[in-house]
């Protein structure tokens, strides 16, 4: 028989149901603006339902990809300034996605928080939404923990899950050859890779985040926290107009360790590094450590952030069909016999 006091409850424990509920009701009309041809439920069920017939596939693969955005979320927590890093997870996940040849279809998020604070975790998942509108998946689900003792007050963690997929026999890279020319397409900034080298480095220039930017307009903490390029809806393109061998997505490791991923055994890479110029953020960055240029091209995007492989006789036409969706392609070089990445010229 119950006396009629209540027992200790769980939000006195430190988890608080409501504000998830909450949460779950602010963020639906952001979920919606995702919704595209294969989704088959809202938010709130148990599982996310798809169905790829509905979204044109007759003998499709299934590709998928995870990440999260590092150290990076330690300066928008820092700032306050969260509302880009859920493009940047977006971005992680879809945009590796998309060089294996598939159409990001659908997105997921994990959200975890010591106490969850309702305006925050949904400028996050409100950040993710944009970033699956400008890729054109759809945010089907996630998971949103509240962890009390795990984080310390006021901080989160995230992760993201991108599916795609493509028709059989599709898969990229394929066909990569000696001589294929090399397309990159310029990032945004630092994108979401290298943040403990560029958080030690402002520690060593011993401004703080609030200081005028060094190289542009604003505060040095937004100009860190420019989000990463999506570059899903014009890979996908230049993929349908043919002649694309393969996509490498800079990530951590730079140009010099993620562009091998894309070519087969014996054969490597020859770019000119002339042929772009190095954004003045990573100017700022390689003068504050004193960097040298190989410590650099192995560390961070230095301005380009996808590498397009194509076939030397679709290049011109490939680099005309990008510059009409709103790309500056630059032609970075070639593929050579070798292994590795050499390079011609200085970042400048």
């Amino acid at each position: 028989m119950s006396d009629g006091k209540n027992g200790i409850t769980y939000a006195e424990a430190g988890v608080d149901i409501d504000a998830g509920n909450a949460l779950v009701e602010r963020i639906k009309p952001a979920a919606k603006r995702t919704n595209r041809s294969g989704v088959m439920a809202g938010l709130g069920g148990f599982g996310a339902l798809f169905d790829l017939k509905d979204a044109g596939y007759t003998d499709p693969v299934l590709v998928a990809a995870t990440d999260g955005v590092g150290t990076k979320l330690r300066i928008a927590i820092d700032t306050g300034n969260v509302d880009g890093v859920g493009i940047d997870l977006v971005a992680m996940c879809v945009n590796d996605l998309v060089c294996q040849g598939a159409e990001p279809l659908f997105f997921l998020d994990y959200f975890a928080t010591g106490k969850l604070d309702t305006d925050t975790a949904a400028r996050v998942i409100e950040g993710i939404a944009e970033g699956c509108v400008l890729s054109g998946c759809a945010l089907i689900g996630g998971e949103t923990a509240e962890m009390p003792g795990m984080y310390p007050a006021g901080d989160f963690d995230l992760a993201g899950f991108a599916v795609g997929a493509m028709e059989r026999g599709t898969a990229l890279p394929e066909g990569v050859a000696e001589g294929d020319v090399l397309i990159g397409l310029t990032s945004s900034g630092v994108h979401s890779n290298g943040y403990s080298l560029v958080r030690k480095l402002v520690e060593v220039s011993g401004l703080g985040w609030d200081a005028d930017c060094p190289w542009g307009e604003g505060t040095l903490g937004a100009a860190l926290l420019a989000p990463t390029r999506l570059y899903v809806k014009q890979a996908l393109e230049a993929i349908r107009q043919g002649g694309v061998h393969g996509l490498a997505h800079i990530t951590g490791g730079g140009l010099t360790e993620n562009l091998p991923r894309v070519l087969p055994d014996g054969l490597g890479a020859s770019i000119d590094l002339s042929a772009w110029s190095l954004p003045s953020v990573f100017g700022w960055l390689r003068k504050t450590g004193g960097m040298d240029q190989a410590e650099m091209l192995k560390t961070f995007n230095c301005g380009i952030g996808m590498i397009l492989v194509v076939d030397a006789s679709r290049a011109q036409a490939l680099s005309e069909a990008l510059t009409a969706m709103g790309e500056t392609p630059v032609r970075l070089g070639h593929v050579t016999a070798g292994q590795g990445v050499t390079y011609e010229g200085a970042l400048s």
